[in-house]
């Protein structure tokens, strides 16, 4: 791909889409993240907002983002039936508040016909991913969830090069997360992320396997393509008086005999985002590291390791295709989330153009955040029974 060449685009409606958020009003981190993410490929306009769930602070919110005084609500079921109802409603809502809303929030919206983009992880309870899952399945809208990871380009190169079967069959699949924002009582501070993360009336049942063990689950599977069909997994709370987990040990088992280990840890000095996902068949291995996201290194047996770079050389289509920019000008985390909304534009405008939607992307939807809350809930159970082990079964439609 060259410096004056762009990502194709299917076909589109002759507008942007109108896009409505939930949570991510002021002092929310992840809500920004979200809306820059719908700008990059000018593919959405935030047009209606439930931005917090107190009134003042919800019409602050409105206001700094220029959204009409009349679409700032402050109670997200009101906002549903209202956009609905409106001749210019918004087409889909994105979901950026704690775990705890997410699940009245998404019903409220599918119910309404309206499309969902959620954050993770899905919900709490096993039972409320299987109600979400069938209410997709039964109104035929499109669910999102923001596995942004699963968006960058080299991982998506990663996918295809196992597919193709450049590794031959997968043997062994190591991933991990690490982290040290929560190293301390941070919570006792009274700051934002940290309290709500660490509480289980908000966060649900797991710490740091629901808040980042879920990403490095998704990965592993995103990846190889295999479901991982029983796990055993060893949970920690470091911190004096925490009340969920910050880390995490887990063995698994695969599909096809591969197996496995997943590490998540927010107590862990001196890591920052330390996402990395190691891939290895009877013919090669593959690694790739978040905090270097443009570099897959790939080792066929036998032979020296090579270091494959975003739209550079041994670049397959599925990198260079949703590539932005040259290789050796970096691309990351926004870049990333921009891929999984603009992934979600294609499918949202197919669906209201009437047209097939595009063939072949792989975008986490509502049955990967079903596996997600199997996972979270695995996991607590085998802990709990002193890391004995739990089936995951395969629930996909």
């Amino acid at each position: 791909m060259s410096a004056n060449q762009t990502p194709a685009q299917s076909p589109a409606l002759a507008r942007r889409l109108r896009l409505g958020m939930v949570g991510g009003g002021q002092g929310a981190f992840i809500g920004a993240v979200h809306r820059i993410a719908a700008r990059i490929d000018d593919r959405y306009e935030l047009v209606a907002g439930a931005l917090s769930s107190d009134p003042e602070r919800a019409r602050a919110s409105g206001a700094e983002l220029f959204l009409a005084p009349d679409r700032c609500y402050d109670d997200f079921h009101k906002m549903a039936a209202a956009e609905a109802a409106r001749p210019d409603g918004i087409d889909a809502v994105a979901i950026v508040t704690p775990n705890h809303l997410h699940h009245p929030a998404a019903k409220a919206f599918l119910e309404a016909g309206i499309h969902v983009i959620c954050d993770k992880p899905l919900v709490h309870t096993v039972e409320e991913a299987e109600e979400l899952a069938a209410l997709v399945r039964d109104r035929d809208l499109v669910f999102v969830l923001t596995h942004n990871y699963s968006g960058y380009p080299m991982i998506r190169q990663a996918r295809a090069m196992v597919a193709s079967g450049m590794l031959g069959k997968i043997r062994v699949v190591q991933a991990e997360y690490a982290q040290d924002w929560l190293a301390t009582d941070l919570e006792a501070s009274g700051q934002k992320q940290a309290s709500w993360r660490t509480d289980p009336a908000r966060s649900g049942i797991a710490g740091c396997i629901g808040d980042i063990g879920t990403h490095a689950f998704h990965l592993a599977e995103f990846v190889t393509g295999l479901r991982c069909t029983a796990l055993a997994a060893d949970l920690s709370a470091f911190v004096p008086n925490r009340r969920l987990d910050d880390n995490a040990h887990i063995m698994m088992r695969f599909d096809g005999g591969a197996r496995g280990m997943l590490w998540a840890s927010q107590v862990s000095p001196g890591t920052t985002n330390g996402l990395r996902l190691r891939v290895f068949g009877e013919a090669g291995g593959l690694e790739w590291q978040q905090e270097q996201p443009n570099e897959l290194r790939f080792t066929p047996l036998g032979e020296p390791t090579r270091t494959l770079l975003r739209a550079g050389a041994g670049s397959l289509p599925a990198a260079t295709s949703i590539s932005r920019t040259p290789a050796g000008h970096p691309e990351g985390y926004l870049e990333g989330f921009a891929q999984i909304y603009r992934d979600a534009a294609d499918r949202i405008a197919a669906r209201l153009d009437g047209r097939p939607a595009p063939a072949d992307v792989p975008l986490p939807t509502v049955e990967d955040g079903v596996r997600g809350v199997r996972f979270i809930h695995g996991a607590v159970e085998s802990s709990r029974r002193d890391a004995a082990w739990v089936s995951l079964p395969n629930t996909e439609a």
